[in-house]
Formats: C-alpha cells, sequence, structure tokens
C-alpha cells in the first residue's frame, strides 16, 4: 500500500506539472485578447484618425469651438433661470484674445528685480535698461 501512494503522488505531481506547463503557454494569447473584443471601449476604433498638435490650427479651431459650445451652454443655463444671455461672440473674443493678466505682487518682484540689475549694472560701467520693457519682456518670458 505505502509503495503505491509514493507512485501515485509522482504521477499526480507530473500529470499537474504538465497541465501547467501546457496552460502558461496558452495563457499568452489570452492575455493578449482582453479588453479587444467587439464589446470593448478602448479598442482604438473610437478615437480620431490623427490628434492634433498641441499648437498648431487644429487644435486652436477645436479648442474655439470647444469654448464656443461651453458658453452657448452657459447661455442657455442662464435663460432657463430668467437672466438674460450674455453676448458669445464678445465673452469669446475676451477668453482668446486677453492677454494674462499678471499678479501686481509679481509683477512689482520683477520690477524690484530689474531696478537692482540695473544698479548693478551701472556699478559694472554698462547703460541701464529701460524698466517697463525689462518688466514685459521678463513677464512675457514667464507667460
Amino acid at each position: 500500500m505505502q509503495s503505491a501512494f509514493g507512485i501515485v503522488l509522482f504521477a499526480v505531481v507530473g500529470v499537474s506539472a504538465l497541465i501547467a506547463v501546457v496552460t502558461f503557454a496558452g495563457a499568452r494569447r489570452d492575455y493578449d485578447r482582453i479588453g479587444k473584443g467587439l464589446l470593448s471601449l478602448r479598442d482604438g476604433t473610437d478615437r480620431p484618425p490623427r490628434e492634433p498638435l498641441a499648437g498648431g490650427p487644429a487644435a486652436a479651431a477645436e479648442r474655439e469651438a470647444e469654448l464656443r459650445q461651453l458658453l452657448e451652454a452657459r447661455n442657455a443655463v442662464r435663460e432657463r433661470s430668467g437672466r438674460a444671455p450674455l453676448d458669445v461672440e464678445a465673452e469669446l473674443a475676451a477668453l482668446l484674445g486677453a492677454a494674462p493678466a499678471h499678479d501686481p505682487a509679481l509683477e512689482a518682484e520683477v520690477r524690484d528685480l530689474v531696478v537692482a540689475r540695473n544698479a548693478r549694472r551701472e556699478r559694472q560701467g554698462k547703460a541701464p535698461l529701460d524698466v517697463e520693457a525689462e518688466v514685459a519682456r521678463q513677464l512675457a518670458e514667464l507667460g
């Protein structure tokens, strides 16, 4: 009886190892197919053929169209609540054409930096910079 136990034990372990190897070899195909069926939401067919470049004209046109949709939706909400609608084109022009407003504290700090730089340039015998032009340039670099 005990001699049969060892044979049965090794036979079960051997058969289990073979089944595990076959299953492991076939699992790669199954894992590659996860998320790529007919019911999948992200199989690549729902994407546009080419994404517009971030700074390109197509991206700017898409941004303008989305802003226009948002402003029109906001106007619809305003009308439903009984308030007067805003001019969509004027709002859009203000959003797209307005230069970013700088924080007054940031502008003052940059101005102090330019004044200190001018003092250092004068000590070195160099011509001072135009303070307002240099502040505008520094703020434009900061974005």
